[in-house]
Parts: structure tokens; sequence; C-alpha cells
């Protein structure tokens, strides 16, 4: 298993890089288009849906709904931030009902428990998601920014991993995913927040007044982004448990599905694209 990890994890860092270097924004677009279309495949049936037929048809259901967000906001043209911060505002507003949602698991699965209702969540989940790394990807040093949302959430993780083993005790959401802790959580936000800073700090020395946010707005952003992050981690373990699965398909060999890779990020990027909008990024 762990030789599994370490060779599907290679490959796929392998492939994302070659992706943010080389690729144009519609040709990175379809990229990311179709690995979200993979993961609401897997939210399918993580919903419920059981035949073949009805979850190709909501992946198609879900391809509708990325075509219209990509016209109403131009995405390959000149994009209409407008537009962009209607969608990823209310996609926070959203993550900010899963939040209660998750907080008061189980007695909250009688909101969203039925098939449609888990149904309507992946398109909340995955849609604006797709949008908001398309949009991150059209501004000035937008391959960086990509890569800095999923440096965050990948050095949350291992710092929550590290921590948690180390010194988690008290549960941080025993219902919905027992294995975390509160001292990962706060493990996973501190290490998270001191990378940006350093680098920062670093690119802050190497090239003065190439970048525009300061340390404190960008540490601000950093928090928010990554309490999102976990988020999207806890409301993915919610739907499973409640469908009683452990993971949410097998495409990646010693990981899992697709949706347990993004999941973190589906929360993370339309939050940390409204927090760049705030900031005066683009």
């Amino acid at each position: 298993m762990l030789k599994q990890r370490v060779i599907t994890g290679v490959l796929i860092v392998a492939t994302l890089s070659a992706a943010l270097a080389y690729l144009s924004l519609p040709a990175l677009s379809a990229v990311f288009a179709l690995v979200v279309l993979l993961a609401a495949w897997e939210w399918s049936d993580m919903t419920g849906f059981s035949s073949k037929i009805s979850r190709f048809c909501y992946v198609a259901a879900c391809a509708l709904l990325m075509a219209v967000a990509g016209w109403k906001t131009d995405l390959l043209g000149s994009v209409d931030q407008a537009e962009v911060k209607d969608i990823v505002v209310a996609a926070s507003l959203w993550w900010a009902i899963a939040l209660l949602w998750v907080k008061s698991y189980p007695l909250s699965a009688g909101l969203w428990g039925s098939l449609w209702m888990r149904a309507l969540m992946g398109f909340l989940v995955v849609v604006p998601a797709w949008l908001a790394l398309c949009y991150l990807r059209s501004l000035s040093g937008g391959v960086w920014l990509i890569v800095l949302v999923i440096a965050l959430v990948a050095s949350a993780d291992i710092g929550a991993y590290f921590v948690g083993r180390a010194f988690g005790k008290a549960k941080l959401a025993p219902a919905v995913s027992p294995g975390k802790s509160w001292a990962g959580f706060w493990g996973g936000l501190a290490s998270s927040t001191l990378l940006s800073a350093l680098l920062w700090v670093v690119l802050a020395r190497m090239s003065p007044g190439a970048i525009p946010i300061g340390l404190l707005p960008l540490i601000c952003l950093v928090i928010v982004t990554v309490l999102a992050s976990v988020l999207g981690d806890l409301l993915e373990s919610m739907v499973k448990r409640h469908r009683g699965i452990k993971d949410s398909g097998h495409l990646l060999p010693g990981h899992g599905g697709i949706m347990d890779r993004i999941d973190s990020i589906t929360a993370a990027a339309p939050v940390f694209a409204l927090g760049l909008m705030a900031t005066g990024w683009a």
C-alpha cells in the first residue's frame, strides 16, 4: 500500500506540475474539468445513485452547470470578475451552511440525507471549485496562486498528521471523522501559516514590491483558506459515513478516489479566490 501511495503521489505531482507549467488557460480548464467530472462520478455513488445511467446523467448535469458557469463568467475570454465573485460568494455561503451541518451531524442528516439533497450538495462542492481554480489561473501569477492553494492544503494535512499523532487526544469531530483531533487541527493551521509567512518574507526580499499583498492580509487569507480546507475534508467524510463507505472510489491506487484527494481543495479554492478579491489582488 505504501509503495502504491508513493508511486501514485509522484505521478499526480508530476502531471499537475506539467499541466500548470505548459498548458494555457483553456487547456488547463479542460484538464480541471476532467478531474472534477471524475469526482462527480464518485459523488454520484456517494449520493446513492445505483445505476450507471443515473450516474452518467449526474455527471452530464455537472458538466452542463460548469459550462453555464464558464459562459456566464466569460472564463475563456476577458474573465468577468464580478460574475466570478457572485459565484464564489454564493459558494462561501454554502460552505457556511455546510459547517453547521458537519457540526450537528448526525442530527443534520435529516436535512441533507435524502438522495436529491446529496446530489445538490455535490454540485455545490465541485462546480464552484472548478471555476475558482480556473479564475486563479487567469490572474497575474495564476500558476503560483494555484500552487500556493495546493501547498497550503498539503502543509495543513502534514502538520495535522504529525501533531495529531503526537498530541491528539481531544477529537475534532468524532461523529464525522474520529481520527481528527483538535491538536492536529491547530498543528495544520500553524504549519500552513508558517509556510506562507516564510514564502512571503523570502519573495519580498528577492523582489521588493513584487507581492501585491501585505504579510498580515496574507496570513488572514491563509487562515480562512485552511479553515475552509478542513471543512471540505470533514464534509466529504460526513457524506461517506452516511453512505457507509470508506473511500469515494478506487481510481487512485493507494489513495482511494479523486474526491478523497480534492475534498479539501473544493472548499479552499472558492474561499481563497474570494479572499484575493477582497485584498484587491486583481
